[in-house]
């Protein structure tokens, strides 16, 4: 019995447990909202393509 509560009272691996733990929430996050953000994602990269090629298009108009 004695042994099991030294076990329990004992520290030593306890942050690398919290390390793992909290690893996994945010990898369980990450696969969550990975599709949400995949596409806000693209709508921006589609947004600054679209301006840029604006952009251009009125800088070749004024040459």
């Amino acid at each position: 019995m004695s042994l099991f509560l030294r076990f329990i009272k004992n520290e030593d691996g306890q942050t690398s447990t919290e390390y793992i733990l909290l690893l996994a929430v945010v990898a369980l996050i990450v696969f969550r909202f990975k599709g949400a953000a995949l596409d806000r994602l693209g709508k921006l990269i589609d947004g600054v393509f679209n301006n840029a090629e604006g952009l251009v298009q009125e800088m070749n108009e004024l040459q």
